[in-house]
């Protein structure tokens, strides 16, 4: 279909960072004139200069801009736009936003909302699935009230649990818990997630499958009755139960499980007559077993795996979709050859993925056959604490799995990111762990959190914490010759040598948060409430906001205890004591900024 004829013609992206370009990038394709929102901390940053026009929404945090249905549509209206384009996260699964959309007489790039609410809601999701004959892992029918009845479900169905955020995704809000005494505080914090990330703060329990893959198929049903699965995909690689690598099609299946999941996916469609691009997740026990998660109702971080090994441009079949016309494609399509996608998330893999957000001061991307990356982010962006830690995603294709892994190895040795902290060390590691890349997938949703943490287990918990923390150490590489033959040599720039201009870092520099005047690698910050750390302090490890102390001033604390809840980046993560004594907490109160290097308390 040609530019001229496209129904559609000016769409607003409500959305930032990776996928607003990526959505920009493909209405261009189309023809669609694109128009960006940016919240003050993302001014300066890519999408807004990508989009063919940007208007500013007053604010920073979530709630301010980029989930702020008046304010998106009256940018819309404004801008003369005829629909919009949610992304991911945020809005993109609020039907309530979605029935907004259409009210002001604007199209919805996305399913009904009737299916949002039946598909999102992964209690409704879970009752689709039983009626359609998906196997399914037992769990609480509603979302239940309090922490006792999770308790009461563990009672029955013994531990471990999974206690879920009945509106949402992406890991936020996803508790799992193996301890009897820690299910209290798992539902509230898993509440509490829920409710920052997508409004809801309403969850459920489900029994928790032991050692289980994260398998998902891609979705895309158009508005004339047909329903394509256009691949499968392997997401097992997570941390805290967010992804941070995928691979498609997924490896190491049965002809059984691969259609239980395909058939599965399209028979839960089909019976809530979907409409959009979708995901429909399954997790495969150790055992075999196949068992429904949920379903995203939009379109996935992933999906550039599967469009390069599919050839199907799913934003763009998006926009089809909305626009009344039918699929660009008769059925499922093969997949040719194998693909891995990374996400450079700004988080610190030496420190347990604590988020890093930053300026950008040097980033470059590799080259060569197979490569693809989707970026938010340039040289000199800015990373804020106020969203996701998501820059950029590498995507690398090769003929088979064997040969993708290769140039993988060496796409991501050619990647530099400087500023900020990545995870682009802990990509490096995995791509040759016999885990991952053996002959079988010996790698499990929660593999990550425990063989990579710090001195314990394989890869980066092999060693010690220092060399751990050295993976960051910026270096420079020289080139010598020696009998004709030349010789590369990297050493730590703090030796003093002057980088050679030909040659990159071999790793990410350590930087400062956003805010901090630090040199690399300093734990400290900005004077805030807390005031720098030193001493017998607890350190918070990161900027973000003070969620809740869990301890309280005066108290004695153990080695391990927990002092405090910090949020950044929408996740949520433990402060703990290092050594033992009595605590004097500082002056700050839940919901106070606190940066990274802030005192919390100090330990006599």
């Amino acid at each position: 279909m040609s530019q001229e004829t496209f129904p559609l013609q000016t769409v607003l992206i409500a959305n930032r960072g990776e996928i607003a370009v990526r959505i920009a990038r493909t209405a261009r394709d189309l023809g669609i004139r694109s128009i960006a929102v940016v919240s003050e901390a993302d001014v300066d940053n890519l999408h807004a200069k990508i989009a063919d026009e940007a208007y500013t929404l007053p604010g920073n945090t979530a709630a301010e801009t980029y989930m702020n249905i008046p304010a998106l549509l009256d940018i819309a209206l404004r801008a003369g736009a005829d629909c919009v384009h949610p992304g991911y996260g945020f809005l993109s699964e609020n039907a309530d936003f979605a029935r907004a959309v259409a009210e002001a007489g604007l199209t919805w790039v996305g399913p009904a909302p009737e299916a949002i609410e039946t598909l999102g809601n992964k209690v409704a999701a879970r009752a689709l699935a039983t009626e359609v004959g998906a196997p399914l892992a037992p769990g609480t029918p509603d979302p239940i009230p309090n922490w006792e009845q999770a308790r009461d479900f563990a009672d029955q169905h013994g531990m471990p649990i999974a206690i879920k955020a009945a509106f949402g995704g992406g890991g936020r809000g996803l508790k799992v818990v193996h301890d009897y005494n820690d299910i209290e505080a798992a539902f509230e914090s898993a509440g509490r997630e829920a409710k920052a990330a997508f409004g809801r703060g309403e969850c459920y329990v489900e029994k928790f499958l032991t050692k289980p893959r994260h398998v998902e198929a891609q979705v895309l049903a158009d508005t004339h009755g047909n329903v394509r699965v256009i691949g499968t995909r392997d997401c097992s690689v997570q941390r805290r139960f967010q992804k941070l690598v995928e691979e498609a099609p997924a490896p190491f299946l049965t002809d059984q499980q691969r259609t239980d999941i395909i058939e599965g996916s399209r028979s839960i469609c089909q019976a809530a007559n979907y409409t959009g691009a979708g995901t429909v997740e399954f997790i495969v026990a150790e055992d075999g077993t196949v068992s429904f998660l949920e379903v995203n109702t939009r379109v996935q971080v992933e999906h550039p795996v599967t469009e390069v090994v599919t050839g199907v441009d799913i934003v763009a079949e998006q926009f089809r979709i909305a626009a009344g016309l039918p699929l660009s494609f008769d059925e499922d399509p093969a997949s040719d050859g194998h693909a891995f996608e990374f996400r450079i998330n700004a988080e610190d893999a030496a420190n347990g993925f604590v988020p890093s957000p930053g300026t950008v001061t040097q980033f470059e991307v590799p080259t060569g056959p197979g490569i693809r990356v989707d970026a938010g982010v340039r040289t000199g962006s800015t990373i804020p604490g106020f969203y996701d830690s998501l820059m950029a995603k590498l995507i690398v294709k090769g003929p088979n799995r064997e040969v993708a892994l290769r140039r993988a190895q060496a796409a991501l040795a050619e990647m530099r990111v400087q500023g900020v902290r990545t995870v682009l060390p802990f990509h490096k590691d995995i791509v040759t762990h016999p885990a991952f890349c053996g002959d079988d997938l010996h790698v499990y949703t929660d593999w990550v959190d425990k063989e990579y943490e710090p001195g314990i287990g394989a890869g980066y918990a092999g060693s010690s914490p220092e060399d751990v923390e050295d993976a960051y150490t910026e270096r420079t590489t020289l080139t010598v010759e020696i009998d004709g033959r030349l010789h590369r040599v990297s050493l730590p720039s703090s030796f003093g040598v002057a980088a050679a201009p030909s040659v990159g870092t071999d790793a990410p520099s350590a930087s400062p948060a956003a805010g901090s005047s630090t040199a690399a690698g300093d734990s400290g910050a900005g004077a805030s409430a807390g005031g720098p750390a030193a001493g017998n302090a607890v350190a918070c490890p990161y900027t973000g906001v003070l969620v809740k102390w869990q301890v309280a001033d005066g108290d004695s604390v153990e080695v391990g205890q927990p002092i405090a809840t910090i949020e950044a980046m929408k996740m949520e993560s433990t402060v703990e004591a290092k050594s033992a004594g009595t605590i004097t907490l500082a002056q700050l109160n839940p919901g106070d900024n606190v940066s990274k290097g802030d005192a919390l308390g100090h330990i006599a």
